[in-house]
């Protein structure tokens, strides 16, 4: 199917590499199998490359986006009720544990949960204070406009804004295995919550938004990759990657380039990038992706 909804699809860095030396504009572009960056090139990737993933990656909100749009029923079922703040003890579960929470806040928020989402900001404020980063979430003024319901925008934005502060001091303080562990945290859950939906309610736009995690994933494996031998934990998380990569390899996405489109907007000029993707994915590929990052979300939950 083809689609230009870019909730969940950020163009990864893979892009740049491939298409950078190259004069491809309109052709179509297909991803290899082996579509991921070797390794041994992640030295070669600058702050500002590692900073584009962090941000393209990091917002907690934008998949619970999708499912309000595709008028999906709100299901606590969906929510990682498992996970306790006060059992995380190490600054690893923590931080993985504030990426999961934070995509859970974003979905409660959009569908203006406010009684259970004033509950997992005491959670999310207990966390983030555990790795010294309580300082930007204005917690009372985020709680207010929970319960008031009034200003959603305002609601979201404070939400939003306060993961990529954490995220931008994190790695500016030699911590960017933090940052990393709540970026992925916040991936995964957003994964889950789209695979647990597209199993009650196969809809196609989300069917294809699945699809396409494929590249994101590559680019969060690369994140991790300088991570992955720094303890046991880690280890472990880089592992259950890995396993969900497995399922996605069979799974094939072709992008064509669009010319940019230039309009003048409040007396200026805007130039917007256009392209277009379809995903090829069985329902048995599918299925392999929803049964791996439920087995892999659970064990991160509940500590196993």
């Amino acid at each position: 199917m083809k689609g230009k909804l870019l909730i969940l699809l950020i163009i990864p860095l893979f892009i740049t590499y491939s298409c950078k030396n190259g004069s491809r504009k309109n052709d179509d572009f297909v991803f290899p199998e082996n579509d991921s960056i070797p390794l041994s090139e992640v030295g070669m990737l600058s702050k500002e490359a590692i900073a584009d993933i962090s941000k393209n990656i990091a917002s907690p909100v934008e998949i619970a986006n999708l499912l309000l749009m595709l008028e999906v029923p709100f299901s606590p079922s969906y929510l990682a009720s498992g996970l306790d703040a006060n059992q995380q003890s190490t600054a690893y579960d923590k931080a993985l544990a504030l990426g999961i929470l934070g995509a859970d806040l974003g979905y409660l928020n959009m569908y203006e949960m406010t009684g259970t989402s004033v509950d997992m900001l005491s959670s999310i404020k207990k966390l983030a204070e555990g790795i010294n980063v309580g300082q930007f979430f204005d917690f009372e003024t985020i709680k207010n406009l929970s319960i008031n319901k009034d200003n959603l925008d305002s609601l979201l934005y404070l939400s939003i804004d306060s993961y990529n502060q954490i995220d931008e001091y994190l790695r500016a303080n030699d911590r960017g295995h933090l940052s990393a562990l709540m970026i992925i945290g916040v991936w995964l859950e957003g994964q889950y919550l789209a695979t647990q939906v597209v199993s009650d309610y196969p809809d196609p736009i989300l069917r294809d938004r699945i699809g396409e995690q494929k590249i994101i994933l590559n680019d969060l494996i690369l994140l991790a990759s300088q991570y992955c031998d720094r303890d046991p934990q880690f280890k472990d998380l880089c592992g259950y990657l890995e396993d969900i990569k497995k399922a996605f390899l069979e799974v094939k996405i072709t992008y064509t380039l669009g010319e940019p489109v230039s309009e003048e907007r409040n007396g200026g000029l805007v130039v917007t990038q256009t392209e277009t993707s379809v995903v090829e994915m069985t329902d048995q590929q599918l299925g392999d992706i929803i049964a791996v990052t439920k087995t892999v979300r659970d064990k991160l939950i509940t500590n196993n």
